[in-house]
């Protein structure tokens, strides 16, 4: 029995072509999802005001108090305030 290469070749092209379609698909919705999140993080932290109900990444909830320079003073508790960087911000819980 003798292997015909040629066919062995083209369909070896035939499937990295495929897999550089879909690859290239996935590539396209992965970046549109990253810009969406990243716009809506831009404005997060440029939205943030004094009183605003915060939740940080790790899923601590606070209130804004203050701000010096990029970070924020916020209270976790009654007369416990904590200085966190304002992009350690993950969403505005109005």
């Amino acid at each position: 029995m003798r292997i015909n290469w040629e066919v062995v070749l083209w369909s070896c092209i035939t499937l990295v072509f495929i897999m550089g379609v879909i690859g290239l698909i996935l590539l396209f919705i992965s970046s549109k999802n990253m810009r969406k999140r990243r716009k809506e993080l831009g404005e997060v932290h440029t939205d943030l005001k004094i009183g605003s109900q915060v939740m940080f990444a790790g899923g601590i909830y606070g209130r804004v108090m203050g701000f010096e320079g990029d970070d924020v003073n916020v209270e976790i508790a009654k007369s416990t305030i904590i200085k966190i960087s304002r992009y350690a911000i993950q969403s505005i819980e109005n």
